[in-house]
């Protein structure tokens, strides 16, 4: 059976137009948890926030409660945080170190290998009970980019490696920065709740249509600290407005010329004139390991990747690691992270996590906004039955090539994936 398409994709009449339904219905909603986030490879977590042996994360990954953990031979495992006995989570802390993880209802443990190792009362099963059989389950699938960790529930599906296409040359201009190609979770974790639909995220963390008018405040803010907010006119590594780029499987990024500072060599008034020498530092040791161009690719130009359904790198001001997943159709939960090199010292951890949370932090010029913004959106999409369809038709008709940042080339291509998933032949 083929369901009917959620968009209107004329490309004769450069238009393009999405139902809205997408954003309100629970019946979609539900058939999301099976079609995309049953099926598709989704982020689990970063290797660094599991740096030693014993040590874990219990999240919720694609609705289900997972734990990412590093067992005694030092490899990284995934396990659904599921009790074989009776169900329950195995796993009630959120991180920490273990040996096993000891099910609070009746005491079956588990080693970091997911093996049962213990139970009470054991001499009272009897016939086929083996307790070899009964380890913690695995996700279909789990892999890794770059230390970037992800599970995927199909069996059936592609390669990571091939998943990710196009993506994997953003992560690899993030990692880039690290002299060791080694990147490192910053202690601490953002999480919060939006009364929007998830998707609404996607959109809002590549679309830079909205910059001017969302975060005024925020440029304000910029040009009084002395930031000039404009472009360089020559020597430019990318065209003077950013790039709209569509990455394979529903992956896509903009890629922007820098102008609000970077921690990694790009230097601007707020950072203070103590950090110029350190930085240029930075910068020389950038291009004797990568190249002039190379450096200034990495140094010196921002984007913001969308990795298809759900997971945003934003490497701008800083390096931001955000997921979302929907609680319902209206509502979704968010975490972020923050995202250093391992070699940085403190003064660069200082300048990297305070550009972090100035931007991108719940006390923000940027996150309460878009909040805000978001949770608007929602609240207009009440009407969508007298309204039914939203425009996004803007730059529609150039050349893949020409498309700007400040387009929606880059919203249309995660729309015609999420439509071509949703409505395939079951």
């Amino acid at each position: 059976m083929t369901e009917k398409s959620y968009i209107i994709d004329d490309k004769e009449k450069n238009l393009f137009l999405l139902d809205r339904i997408a954003y309100v219905s629970e019946d979609l909603h539900d058939r999301e948890m099976e079609r995309i986030f049953g099926r598709c490879w989704i982020y689990v977590g970063h290797s660094s926030e599991i740096k030693n042996p014993g040590d874990f994360q219990s999240r919720y990954v694609a609705g289900r409660p997972v734990i990412f953990c590093r067992n005694q031979a030092n490899e990284i495992k995934c396990y659904f945080n599921t009790c074989r006995h009776r169900g329950a989570v195995v796993c009630v802390e959120r991180s920490g170190n273990k040996r096993n993880f000891r099910c609070v209802y009746h005491s079956w443990a588990y080693d970091l290998n997911g093996k049962l190792v213990g139970l009470p009362g054991e001499e009272a099963y009897f016939g086929e009970f083996n307790r070899d059989k009964l380890g913690l389950r695995s996700p279909a699938r789990f892999d890794s980019y770059k230390d970037f960790w992800f599970l995927c529930l199909d069996p059936d599906a592609p390669s990571l490696n091939d998943y990710l296409a196009g993506a994997k040359e953003y992560i690899d201009l993030v990692v880039e920065q690290s002299p060791s190609g080694t990147m490192d979770i910053i202690s601490g974790t953002q999480e919060y709740d939006i009364a929007g639909n998830w998707k609404l995220m996607v959109e809002n963390s590549v679309d830079d249509y909205h910059l001017p008018s969302t975060h005024s405040t925020w440029l304000k803010y910029m040009m009084n600290s002395g930031v000039k907010i404009e472009m360089p006119k020559e020597g430019l590594v990318l065209p003077k407005s950013g790039k709209a780029i569509a990455l394979g499987n529903g992956h896509l990024t903009t890629d922007n010329l820098n102008y609000r500072g970077r921690p990694v060599a790009a230097w601007i008034p707020i950072y203070g004139e103590k950090a110029k020498p350190q930085m240029a530092a930075i910068r020389q040791e950038l291009e004797e390991r990568l190249g002039p161009q190379r450096a200034e690719r990495v140094a010196n130009t921002n984007r913001n990747l969308v990795v298809f359904p759900n997971l945003v790198i934003n490497d701008g001001s800083s390096v931001t690691v955000r997921t979302f997943y929907p609680s319902g159709a209206g509502n979704m939960h968010v975490t972020a992270w923050a995202l250093g090199t391992v070699e940085e010292d403190q003064d660069a951890r200082a300048r990297r996590l305070d550009a972090f949370l100035t931007f991108y932090g719940p006390g923000g010029f940027a996150t309460p906004d878009d909040v805000e913004a978001l949770e608007m959106v929602q609240q207009g999409l009440k009407n969508w039955r007298e309204d039914r369809w939203s425009e996004m038709s803007r730059g529609m008709g150039k050349p893949d090539d020409e498309q700007l940042n400040s387009d929606e080339h880059h919203l249309r291509t995660f729309w015609r994936r999420w439509n071509e998933l949703m409505t395939e032949e079951s």
